[in-house]
């Protein structure tokens, strides 16, 4: 064999590893459950989500968020937990470098970004991936007050009509080749209420 064919076969056998690599790391993600687990650290104009829920609120409380959709601003800060669950017979570990998120809050297209923490989840683990989110209601909802009761009363599970929350992702793998992204979209839904 010349060696010029020898260096070919070595620079592909060496070409080859890297994608088998990335290939068996993309199919132990796609193997990954993705859910929305639940909502933590949720405040709405100020307002502690969690003592809406015990039924805590107070004429302080109910002024600031009267106050907020008198303004026109009702801000809402929480954090969505996403679970990831490798299965057992996954026989890989997923390893994920970041989550590019849109969310939607009753089908309405709100905020987007990315999730970066370099995780390598085990067959058989399971893996929290906190989300901090912050957005202003009323720029996806309007003035309507009815619905942003709804959505936050929804949101702190004291209310009783059936609404969704719902992520729209598409996870990054590191590969040997740099980060590539997982082809096409994950949709996690989270339903509320009902």
């Amino acid at each position: 064999m010349s060696r010029s064919a020898l260096l070919v076969s070595v620079v592909g056998v060496l070409m080859l590893v890297p994608g088998c690599t990335t290939l068996q790391q993309l199919a132990a993600l796609q193997q990954v459950d993705f859910d929305l687990d639940r909502v933590s650290n949720g405040l709405v104009a100020g307002v502690d989500i969690d003592r809406a829920r015990d039924g805590r609120l107070g004429a302080t409380d109910l002024a600031r968020l009267g106050a907020a959709a008198t303004r026109g601003s009702v801000p809402l800060e929480f954090t969505l937990h996403v679970g990831a669950e490798n299965p057992a017979d996954n026989g890989a570990a997923a390893q994920l470098v970041s989550l590019d998120w849109t969310l939607f809050l009753d089908g309405t297209e709100t905020i987007s970004g990315i999730y970066n923490d370099d995780r390598q989840i085990q067959p058989g683990q399971r893996a929290d991936l906190p989300i901090t989110m912050s957005l202003d209601l009323v720029d996806f909802f309007g003035r309507n007050v009815g619905d942003l009761a709804t959505l936050v009363g929804n949101l702190a599970g004291v209310e009783s009509r059936r609404q969704t929350i719902r992520l729209e992702a598409q996870p990054s793998i590191n590969t040997a080749l740099g980060p590539i992204r997982y082809p096409g979209t994950i949709s996690i839904d989270f339903p509320l209420g009902g």
